[in-house]
């Protein structure tokens, strides 16, 4: 009897980001993606969001691989983090890896795994599984669509997908190969991209923008281009250094990741720009600005990102003026809204001109939409379905879109993060669940927790109230204090009063306490607690962080 295949949902069930799931079948696991999500301003201080790696960790004797679909952080960004733990190969196209190895060098881990290259269409042997990997359309070059070939049939992932007939490098969504699969040996159960599923028609084809990009430089001509987009949209990339050559302009790399990813891109021949069409940044100053068609990271608004510094005043490189066009070629990721707004302010305000794509067509999503998904289901036809990679809501619209295809509704299951489910004999089943948990990162791995994040959400709204007092258990008396110390809770004058009034109060609160022969040092700092809030929240309606320190001596 064939061993029933297990699917451990470890990330990017629910959230855009920390795209990771666990394959497991024979005892042996394969993971799948080990993506981070970064934080909004809801988790202050926080660096990146990652997915359940104890879950990993605490199984890492039992996992053969990974395989990286693609190179965006959200799909890559945690193994680092995952490989300080453990060791095991990775496999994945050769820009994929050569984007891996530099986190991993980065990290001081590139000792730690074994990097395994594959090509479209490649089928080999990963412990247990038999894996296809099958070339797909997305704003990243050389992704992978995986077909595990298992004894429970055929698990097809489709990675982050678009079908797009006019691709800029011309690698199209092998759907002719999904079909065959589909036809035979037939697809078990399909795992798909959920992003725009509530959103109807077709995404438009990525080279559409590159005409409207030639556009904007013919009609800024005689004034210098700054343009911002993913560094790891080298498609993207790619169409603004055709309109800079058509246009007459050189292409200026700027931002470490830009130029590394142009770098690296342009060693594997996935961009071509002519060896004199591109300059070095340093550079910059001996160029005709109207000429120049600088290409930048900060697209998203990101605080250290080379727009953002730009906007700031602050670019070691650039001063903007009235004779600069930024042009930004992304849309905002949700959550950067305000970011973005910011930076488009700060352009302005130093007399930029600013073109987005609220204004006109520089930028088209990655992600196949509603009538893409039904064009993957058609030709797949799956037995099972679970909708992966999307907010929940976006899982809801594809498994409502697989339910109008005519799936049985007890062949679809919608999952979550943390959710195990089971392909045996008798079909889909869902199993416990090992807890969705998100592991906070600031500077270390799993340093923060709720309690941490929940006290600087209330310090950046509220500020805080420290009482500092010294007392003699043994006598029952106050020797020194109580101190009262904020920040960000009243503005002077009338600070000095609130805090000479919370002094007032927990000193009387503490003459009090000291008539409980048992009271100790942790039951005075409850009592200073409450005396302070008390008092602070009377005399201000305020809630600031009390912060209790008593001391003995």
């Amino acid at each position: 009897m064939p061993s029933p295949v297990r699917v451990t949902f470890l990330g990017g069930l629910g959230q855009i980001g920390r795209n990771c799931a666990a394959i497991e079948t024979e005892g042996r696991i394969v993971v799948l993606d080990c993506g981070q999500m970064f934080a909004g301003d809801d988790l202050p201080g926080v660096d990146a969001v990652l997915p359940n790696l104890d879950w990993l960790i605490e199984n890492g004797d039992r996992i053969e691989a990974c395989i990286a679909t693609h190179a965006h952080e959200d799909h890559i960004g945690a193994l680092p983090y995952l490989m300080r733990h453990l060791s095991f190969p990775i496999y994945g196209s050769p820009f994929t890896l050569g984007l891996v190895r530099h986190k991993l060098k980065e990290a001081g881990l590139v000792d730690r795994a074994e990097l395994r290259v594959v090509h479209d269409g490649d089928r080999l042997d990963v412990g247990p599984f038999d894996c296809e990997f099958i070339p797909v359309t997305h704003s990243i070059p050389s992704g992978n669509i995986t077909a595990f070939h298992t004894g429970q049939g055929v698990i097809l992932h489709s990675s982050d997908f678009k079908l797009d007939l006019t691709p800029v490098d011309g690698r199209r969504t092998d759907l002719a190969r999904i079909g065959s699969l589909g036809h035979s040996p037939g697809i078990r159960l399909m795992l798909a991209d959920s992003t725009n599923a509530d959103r109807p028609g077709t995404s438009n084809s990525e080279r559409s923008v590159g005409s409207v990009l030639t556009a904007i430089m013919r009609e800024n001509e005689g004034r210098r281009m700054i343009i911002g987009s993913f560094a790891s949209h080298i498609h993207r990339l790619q169409q603004i250094a055709d309109a800079a050559v058509t246009t007459g302009r050189v292409v200026v790399t700027l931002g470490l990741s830009m130029r590394r990813n142009v770098k690296l891109a342009r060693e594997l021949d996935v961009l071509r720009i002519p060896d004199h069409a591109i300059r070095d940044v340093e550079d910059i100053d001996d160029l005709d600005p109207a000429r120049t068609c600088v290409v930048c990271t900060g697209s998203q608004g990101e605080p250290r990102a080379a727009l953002t510094q730009m906007a700031l005043g602050t670019s070691r490189w650039l001063k903007l003026g009235s004779n600069d066009t930024v042009v930004f070629s992304s849309h905002p990721i949700p959550g950067n809204e305000a970011a973005v707004a910011s930076v488009r302010n700060g352009l302005a305000r130093l007399g930029a001109r600013v073109i987005h794509s609220s204004q006109v067509d520089v930028h088209t999503s990655g992600h196949g939409k509603q009538q893409e998904l039904r064009t993957l289901h058609s030709v797949a036809v799956p037995e099972f379905f679970v909708p992966v990679h999307g907010e929940y809501e976006h899982l809801v619209a594809h498994k409502e879109l697989a339910h109008g295809m005519g799936m049985d509704v007890d062949h679809v299951m919608l999952c979550e993060d943390g959710d195990r489910i089971e392909l045996g004999d008798d079909g889909l089943v869902r199993l416990d669940s090992v807890g969705g948990d998100h592991i906070y990162v600031d500077g270390t791995v799993g340093d923060l927790g709720t309690t941490v994040l929940g006290d600087r959400r209330t310090l950046g709204d509220d500020g805080f109230v420290a009482v500092v007092v010294h007392v003699d258990l043994d006598r029952g008396e106050i020797i020194a204090g109580p101190d009262v110390v904020s920040r960000g809770w009243v503005e002077q004058p009338a600070l000095r009063a609130h805090e000479a009034a919370v002094a007032d109060a927990v000193e009387r609160e503490l003459n009090g306490a000291f008539d409980d022969a048992k009271i100790d040092l942790q039951g005075l700092a409850q009592r200073v607690r409450r005396a302070a809030g008390r008092t602070v929240n009377d005399r201000t309606r305020r809630r600031p962080m009390i912060v209790p320190v008593v001391r003995e001596g």
